[in-house]
């Protein structure tokens, strides 16, 4: 039998006394208290496994870049089109020495080597083992499955830091952030040589020629090479080349032959040619955008698999652009995830990123979603905003379809799409563009679904476009498209028409959006569209009305108006 010394069971509590010391040290950072829609717990993640984890740390004045964005995106502002520089924004964004001494000294406490994967040095990754971010972070990762796509992720619903270093810190992510299945389009076969119920024509079928009559975007060549509309690409999604060329074949025989896109890669993306591969979001996207740009550059950003978080894969792709000094000047995402799946500093980080590609100059769309109130969701209890849609520093853009009765291409009118997401965010008040929007048609509905929305947040979407029965070509066979996620490309494809036209008349692309489309003269530039709702969560969903509201924002493009809006004559 050993004898244990008195010093010894000293030493034990002082030990722990110490570590004791050390963890009431640690505040909590960030919590939830379940997981997100769909996500189940199914065990701790094995302590093993890897991951990849990014600490964000705060801007040091991300106010005063809020301030410069307005300064050269709204038409009322001497400095309105004279975009940024990147040692501009980077001024903004960079953290303080403080916040870098603490993360810094946190990291080599721990042993970790990290590094930097934001332009402004923002953001640092590191790789670890499950056991090992469970001791720094006071966290206890586990296994979520999603019901429906049967997708696991490692998460954990609590982690702390340092008291010291928890001011500083945005986030680290992935952490109490879920993300669920991106939104998709609704897609039909469709027999191009058949004949369906209703003759086919633009109140039923959506092609190219509708939309370039719908719209009025001319079919005339804009080539300016410093003009590039960017298409993004997730999930695996892959654009091919045939497709598209058959696609043109039979809806503008013009560009069959010349049409093409040029590809970026982030996280490993890529674009294989396997026509049994091709994507349908890809597909919808590319083959309407290039048929449509009537010349504009295009480029396919494929994000890949390096990094399988949803979130951060926006993050990559964002950040990657922003350091890019041949950066679109139009971005159009046709992916989200509802709001409330990412926790709120993780929302503002990703919103802060889309604020600083706009103000370079560059102009972001995204889909709203596809299932009304409910954002990507069929069941609610309370409404559901999408992500990343309700960032104010990007267009969030519905769907529209034109109503069937007395239809000509040149006379016709529309109603919102059913499947049209919108609704008002609950992480980002209603910024000082769309204020008295939010305010008039919140005492429009007179109390209708009080407590199931926030009153004051940032309604989406902005604008809309055509959305229903897009004739789409995907491995060889042809197919109906409908969605958001078919309206956002056209609706960017007309502001890389009106890029085109400015920079050949010597002027500059339009950047961010939205305080010229809520003008004056941007609003009346806009088809409004009054008719229609959005159902969801059990709902009628909210209706659409004259003026701005959250099924159809302020309408559809009318490139004839929008031309004369932006200054060109």
């Amino acid at each position: 039998m050993v004898l244990l010394s008195a010093s010894f069971f000293a030493a034990l509590v002082a030990i722990a006394v110490a570590t004791q010391a050390e963890r009431s040290a640690y505040v909590i950072h960030e919590r939830r208290d379940t997981p997100a829609r769909g996500f189940v717990k199914v065990g701790l993640a094995p302590s093993s496994h890897e991951l990849t984890l990014r600490i964000s740390l705060k801007p040091n004045n991300i106010a005063g870049l809020e301030k410069e964005l307005y300064a050269v995106s709204d038409p009322k502002s001497e400095r309105y089109g004279k975009h940024l520089t990147l040692d501009e924004v980077v001024k903004y964004v960079k953290p303080t020495s403080e916040a870098l001494s603490a993360v810094n000294s946190w990291l080599d406490v721990n042993k970790i080597t990290a590094k930097i994967i934001s332009p402004a040095g923002d953001t640092l990754q590191f790789n670890v083992p499950v056991s090992k971010a469970n001791s720094i972070l006071n966290a206890e990762f586990s296994s979520f499955t999603h019901s429906d796509t049967k997708e696991t992720a490692i998460r954990t619903l609590q982690y702390s830091l340092p008291a010291d270093l928890s001011p500083h810190v945005a986030y680290v992510h992935p952490t109490t952030s879920f993300t669920n299945p991106f939104v998709t389009p609704k897609i039909e076969p469709f027999n191009i040589n058949g004949k369906r119920e209703i003759d086919p024509s633009c109140a039923d079928l959506t092609t190219l020629e509708c939309l370039l009559e719908e719209t009025g975007i001319p079919k005339r060549s804009a080539t300016q090479k410093n003009n590039v509309l960017g298409i993004s690409g997730f999930s695996n999604q892959f654009a091919h080349q045939s497709d598209l060329k058959d696609f043109l074949a039979k809806y503008r025989p013009e560009m069959s032959s010349s049409a093409k896109f040029d590809l970026q890669f982030v996280d490993g993306g890529s674009n294989t040619q396997v026509r049994d591969f091709a994507g349908v979001e890809a597909s919808l996207d590319m083959q309407y955008a290039v048929g449509l740009s009537g010349g504009v550059p295009l480029r396919f950003i494929s994000v890949g698999p390096l990094n399988d978080d949803k979130a951060s894969s926006f993050l990559d792709q964002v950040n990657a652009l922003i350091a890019d000094n041949s950066r679109p000047t139009v971005l159009s995402t046709s992916y989200g995830f509802n709001e409330q799946d990412l926790t709120l500093p993780v929302a503002e980080g990703l919103c802060n990123a889309y604020m600083q590609l706009g103000a370079l100059g560059t102009s972001v769309l995204t889909s709203s979603g596809e299932r009304g109130v409910g954002g990507n969701s069929w069941f609610c209890d309370t409404f559901l905003p999408t992500a990343p849609s309700s960032c104010p520093w990007v267009t969030s853009v519905g769907a529209s379809q034109t109503i069937l009765e007395n239809y000509t291409k040149n006379n016709f009118s529309e109603v919102a799409a059913s499947f049209s997401a919108g609704g008002f965010s609950n992480y980002f008040k209603a910024p000082a563009y769309q204020e008295a929007d939010v305010s008039s048609y919140v005492a429009s509905i007179n109390g209708q679904y009080e407590g199931r929305y926030n009153k004051a947040g940032r309604g989406i979407p902005d604008v809309s476009a055509q959305g229903v029965n897009f004739v789409t070509l995907v491995s060889n066979e042809w197919n109906l498209a409908s969605g958001t996620s078919a309206s956002t490309p056209v609706f960017a494809a007309v502001v890389a028409h009106l890029n085109a036209e400015l920079i050949a008349a010597g002027k500059r692309p339009l950047g961010f959006l939205n305080p010229f489309l809520y003008s004056a003269a941007g609003r009346a530039a806009l088809n409004d569209v009054s008719a229609g709702n959005n159902p969801g969560c059990d709902t009628s969903g909210f209706n659409a009305t004259v003026g701005w509201d959250p099924v159809t924002g302020l309408g559809t493009p009318n490139y004839v108006k929008l031309r004369k809006a932006v200054g060109l004559v």
